[in-house]
């Protein structure tokens, strides 16, 4: 990501500066998943550009408490895996809050860890996270601007969010070691990084209201050198991207005049042709007005743009193969399985590449049942039952045993893995897939049994590589959804973007659409095509997300606050798109799935 790179280059900058000095530099560091990319792209620095970490010293915002060094889910063991095991920070200069300290001893340890930072002449450079309740280091909603470091009680939105690392919500931590508000503030220099769509709502309160307890990231505007590093989705909700003509000039691309008319019929609550010069003079689009208009023109321009996406034949009318990337092995239903069977429906090919195995997100309940399954199963048709008794007894007594948030054995893993797999199966075939037209991919940074996820790895950009030569496709479909709170979908994404672009320099060509649904929903100035589903293909999309029984009631990974299953999400998305083609004087649709056209030179 050219945001983590960016700060990377920042802190390389003055790690290079100080040592040439002979100077110490002081890093203040995060965990969680915004940093992932910028340790990821430091590492590199180090090996492959010489950087030299050997006289910097670091000190760790936070720690979960009561949580040992060791435990898989410490921030301690977290960050040594992810960052300081492969670089040559000297261990004596790593500070990271203990979260073993005796209880009645945490107060003094507290004032001793903010002393260390002051004995270091403060630190230079602090790279912070933002959760969604606006929590800086773990300081919650109540924290003041003057509060140091202590032990703090995590809000149930944060133990919520993270209920994906310890494999659910009752086994997080309640409590957590934390630098104060006022620890944080005396850095001489702040980044806040930020991605995703489900970011953007708290980095709006963040950066525009004014600071207040109950916000700890607000009291950030207060501070001299403190700069907002966000991507297109987390700054979605900020007036300067959103309503950029109410702040200054804007310059009056065709995206950015769709984007204005369309917000301002919104606004009016009127349909596109029905715009008066009125509307625009009354709400900041003056300019837009004067050097595009008049309103009659504009409305018009706009309502032909927005017809021009509805696509009843959406790859074409001649038989052709089709491949969709579903990064795992529900997305490409739950985002667009109404047009993935109106695909098969017209004569297409329809290939579906399911790039993870998704097995982590399987309850150990239905493992066991299937476990419990597979032995009947043998015994009612005379299969030869010891192996299969075996793996029983192994599996059983693993799931009698584990321990809250331990990640599943090898066994357990695969068992879960073929859940998923036969799922999918079930799925394709309910849209008219079948199953010789799948592809398992099960790529290897997916295979860690944990949320966290490897790099992506060579071998996979060449799996996927392959599969494109050998299917030679006219269209792909890629999960464009990069909200996706555990990073998969953007992971996979990527390393789709990578192997299309070795491909077409192969001389192989097709088109690339993005699709969302699962999270979030493509912004309606940024739609370059909406297919309409009639109450039987939402009906029968929704059968197909069905099929995913073990996702189903209760997803093991919800993401975020929205609880509800995912073919509720997944109408409800679909309908309000086809509500909002209505509301712009568009024709009236039940449903509509919207699709976004990825192109190469956008993209880099």
């Amino acid at each position: 990501m050219q945001a983590s790179r960016h700060v990377a280059l920042m802190i390389e900058n003055l790690v290079r500066q100080n040592n040439s000095s002979g100077r110490t530099t002081v890093l203040g560091l995060p965990t969680g998943s915004s940093p992932v990319h910028l340790y990821r792209e430091l590492v590199r620095r180090h090996r492959d550009g010489g950087l030299d970490f050997s006289r910097v010293v670091t000190f760790n915002l936070d720690e979960y408490y009561p949580m040992p060094p060791d435990d898989p889910h410490s921030y301690h063991r977290w960050m040594h895996e992810t960052f300081f095991d492969q670089v040559n920070i000297p261990r004596q200069n790593i500070h990271i809050p203990d979260g073993t300290t005796p209880l009645d001893e945490v107060e003094d340890a507290c004032i001793r860890y903010e002393q260390l930072i002051r004995r270091h002449g403060g630190i230079d450079l602090l790279i912070l996270g933002i959760g969604r309740t606006g929590h800086i280091g773990f300081n919650e909603p109540g924290s003041t601007r003057t509060s140091r470091m202590r032990k703090v009680t995590l809000d149930p939105v944060t133990r919520r969010d993270a209920a994906g690392d310890f494999f659910g919500e009752e086994n997080v931590p309640h409590q957590a070691l934390t630098m104060g508000v006022g620890t944080l503030l005396e850095a001489k220099k702040i980044v806040i990084m930020a991605f995703g769509d489900h970011k953007s709502p708290i980095v709006q309160k963040a950066v525009e209201c004014p600071s207040t307890d109950s916000i700890a990231a607000s009291f950030l505007q207060q501070h001299p050198d403190a700069t907002f590093m966000l991507d297109e989705p987390a700054a979605a909700y900020l007036t300067a991207y959103r309503r950029p003509w109410a702040i200054g000039p804007v310059q009056w691309t065709a995206r950015q005049i769709r984007r204005a008319v369309i917000w301002l019929a919104l606004e009016v609550r009127k349909a596109l042709l029905k715009l008066s010069d009125d509307d625009f003079r009354k709400h900041e689009l003056y300019e837009l007005l004067r050097e595009h208009g008049p309103a009659e023109v504009l409305g018009r321009r706009v309502f032909e743009e927005m017809m021009a996406t509805i696509c009843t034949h959406p790859a074409g009318t001649e038989a052709q193969d089709v491949l969709i990337f579903s990064p795992h092995p529900d997305d490409d239903v739950i985002s667009m399985g109404g047009t993935l069977a109106r695909l098969v429906e017209q004569g297409h090919k329809v290939h579906i590449a399911y790039m993870t195995s998704g097995n982590i997100a399987v309850f150990d309940h239905d493992a066991w049942r299937f476990t419990d399954f597979a032995v009947e199963f043998n015994r009612l048709f005379g299969v030869d039952e010891a192996a299969t008794d075996q793996v029983k007894a192994r599996v059983q007594a693993f799931l009698r045993s584990k321990k809250p948030a331990q990640p599943d054995s090898e066994d357990l893993l695969r068992i879960k893995g073929l859940i998923r797999t036969t799922e999918a199966r079930a799925a394709a075939l309910a849209c008219g897939v079948p199953p010789e037209q799948l592809e398992f991919m099960d790529l290897r940074f997916y295979r860690t049994g944990t949320i966290a996820k490897a790099p992506i790895y060579p071998q996979d950009i060449a799996d996927i590589v392959s599969l494109l030569e050998r299917v030679q496709p006219a269209q792909i479909y890629v999960a464009g959804e990069m909200s996706d709170p555990h990073g998969t979908h953007r992971i996979c994404a990527d390393a789709v973007f990578q192997a299309v672009r070795l491909v077409r320099a192969k001389g192989m060509d097709f088109e690339v659409w993005l699709y969302r649904g699962a999270w979030e929903e493509w912004e309606p100035h940024v739609i370059e095509r909406v297919v309409p589903l009639c109450p039987e293909d939402l009906e029968r999309k929704k059968m197909a997300i069905f099929r995913h029984q073990s996702q189903k009631d209760r997803a093991m990974f919800p993401g975020g606050v929205d609880c509800r299953e995912f073919w509720q999400r997944a109408e409800d998305r679909n309908q309000a798109t086809a509500r909002l083609y209505d509301q712009l004087g568009l024709p009236e649709f039940y449903a509509l799935e919207g699709f976004v056209q990825w192109r190469a030179v956008e993209a880099t």
